[in-house]
């Protein structure tokens, strides 16, 4: 049986969707469809990907849509959005599963500056739309929508909220997983109360897909932002340089290896794309089911599923 609350929840999801292609609409975009069923998942570091057995040579199913939206905008697509099913293994809890839905959009010509205002603008019509006005409750109290949102670099987040000086930053930068720990369990609890906190400037050697910022390459053109402690996205100002690119595949398969984890090859379409000439672009991935769980009040993401891992 299926408790009236989360039908509630589902009818409200159906509004959400549709008040999201609406805003996407209005602004020129164009809704695209790319392949679930991949030969590259990607070799980002803390990403693992479901295999899929039975489909001749081995095939993954993506944990984003990211490669495949890419070849469209270095083939003439200037504006593209997407809702798509997302797959990756060993996420399972209250803010995770391992199928989830992801809205993830693109514009040419841009940066982080244009991602960072659409995804402002549009959880804020979202909440409108479902909760009447731009403002939510949360853990300690209302959470304010409205843009523009405050913002805060990675470095200062550490100062402030994990009492991390410039010489320990820098000393955590070469541990990696004690990085993402202090980030986890000191920083991300304190972001988002009150109102949105949009992370920003994220060290260099955490680009992954990201371009350097041209006014200080040591930090990337990445952001995230977080609602009452929960990371809602993850978005870019694209890197385009091909070689560049390639490097940073290398040398995160490479450490994948030394740590034993599965070996995902590289997506050379993807490379080719790059090297046949993206132009400069945006991009933004978001959590579709986290940000439906913020405006609708839940604290777990099953509840805003038709059905989730467990029901399965």
């Amino acid at each position: 049986m299926i408790a009236s609350a989360k039908l509630k929840n589902l009818e409200a999801r159906h509004r959400a969707l549709r008040g999201l292609r609406d805003f996407f609409d209005e602004r020129g975009f164009i809704e695209v469809e790319t392949p679930t069923l991949v030969r590259s998942p990607g070799t980002e570091l803390h990403i693992e990907a479901l295999e899929v057995v039975g489909a001749g040579e081995r095939r993954y199913l993506h944990p984003s849509p990211e490669y495949a939206m890419k070849r469209l905008l270095a083939a003439g697509m200037t504006r593209i959005f997407q809702v798509c099913k997302a797959y990756r293994r060993g996420e399972l809890g209250h803010l995770h599963q391992p199928e989830f839905s992801m809205l993830e959009w693109y514009r040419s010509e841009a940066g982080s500056e244009a991602m960072i205002a659409d995804t402002e603008a549009l959880v804020a019509r979202l909440a409108e739309l479902l909760c009447g006005e731009a403002r939510i409750g949360g853990q300690h109290g209302p959470i304010d929508l409205s843009p523009p949102w405050p913002r805060l670099g990675v470095q200062q987040a550490f100062e402030r909220f994990a009492g991390t000086g410039a010489a320990d930053f820098a000393a955590l930068l070469d541990d990696e997983e004690r990085f993402y720990r202090v980030l986890l369990e000191h920083v991300e609890p304190r972001l988002g109360v009150g109102r949105p906190t949009v992370l920003e400037r994220y060290p260099a050697q955490m680009a992954s897909l990201a371009r350097l910022r041209s006014d200080d390459p040591s930090v990337a053109d990445r952001f995230e932002v977080y609602v009452d402690g929960i990371e809602l996205c993850n978005g870019f100002g694209e890197l385009t340089d091909a070689a560049e690119q390639r490097r940073r595949l290398l040398a995160e398969q490479a450490t994948r290896r030394q740590n034993g984890q599965p070996d995902y090859p590289i997506d050379e379409r993807f490379l080719s794309a790059l090297e046949a000439g993206m132009p400069e672009s945006g991009g933004n991935a978001l959590g579709l089911d986290r940000l439906l769980m913020l405006l609708l009040g839940t604290r777990d993401i099953a509840e805003v599923l038709s059905f989730d891992d467990a029901a399965i």
